[in-house]
């Protein structure tokens, strides 16, 4: 189920232009912007615009589709960003899957090892 935008959510304040980000890709659905902490040489987020707490929250029908296009555009924006030897998806899920952040959101990790740290 998709969530009105909440107020407290730092991924939903930089949706809404509220806090700034290091934006690598926008459209009417999706969100992608460097990460604040870097794991990796590379190390961006793909979030969907809409409010989706967790993955578990990811339930009806049209969140599939999104679900796909996250994971579709993954590949092609690491390219973009000059990772051509492999990446890591992370999607943290809840507190004992160390989610900090309560919106959904995909971790792409590029470079050199980008997994050593955890």
């Amino acid at each position: 189920m998709t969530h009105p935008a909440d107020p407290g959510c730092i991924f939903c304040k930089i949706v809404a232009g509220q806090v700034p980000s290091r934006k690598v890709h926008e459209d009417d659905q999706l969100l992608a912007f460097h990460d604040i902490a870097p794991w990796a040489p590379v190390h961006f987020l793909i979030i969907p615009k809409a409010h989706i707490p967790t993955l578990y929250d990811a339930s009806d029908e049209s969140h599939q589709a999104l679900l796909g296009r996250m994971l579709w555009l993954a590949p092609r924006l690491a390219l973009q960003l000059g990772v051509t030897n492999g990446f890591r998806t992370v999607i943290n899920t809840g507190p004992d899957g160390h989610q900090e952040v309560g919106h959904l959101h995909v971790h792409v990790m590029g470079g050199p090892r980008p997994w050593a740290r955890g």
